[in-house]
């Protein structure tokens, strides 16, 4: 969490508003709007792997997310492996990244990241490694 930023109890107050009474389920179509619920500008966030669908379901809704409300995340990723990962840079909504692995995502990184974050002295290196 951010400093500032709401406490826990808040933020999952804002979390039942999505779900169906006495319940914790949130309807899928409704994931991107309770991300910009829960998530504030600067979080860290974390998102699993590619092997899971609620992972593949969340990294998507991220994505679709509306930049004026979340900005400056710092994502947390074992493995860039879908687009959507990317899209979150791309789009301005995530700004720094402490990943493990790439794979072929890689290859689009020097499209995406910009002079002041924190991954664009990364994506010149690994752009110049792949070239190698």
């Amino acid at each position: 969490m951010s400093e500032n930023s709401p406490s826990r109890s808040d933020r999952r107050a804002a979390l039942a508003a999505f779900c169906a009474a006495d319940s914790k389920i949130c309807p899928p179509e409704r994931a991107t709007e309770l991300l910009e619920a829960i998530i504030r500008p600067g979080d860290r966030v974390t998102i699993e792997g590619d092997n899971q669908k609620q992972a593949d379901l969340l990294a998507a809704a991220l994505a679709q997310a509306d930049p004026a409300r979340l900005h400056g995340l710092h994502m947390v990723q074992s493995v860039l492996a879908l687009p959507e990962h990317l899209a979150v840079f791309e789009r301005g909504i995530a700004n720094r990244l402490d990943f493990a692995f790439a794979g072929t995502q890689a290859a689009s990184w020097p499209s995406w990241s910009r002079p002041g974050s924190s991954i664009s002295a990364l994506s010149t290196l690994i752009s110049n490694s792949m070239r190698a």
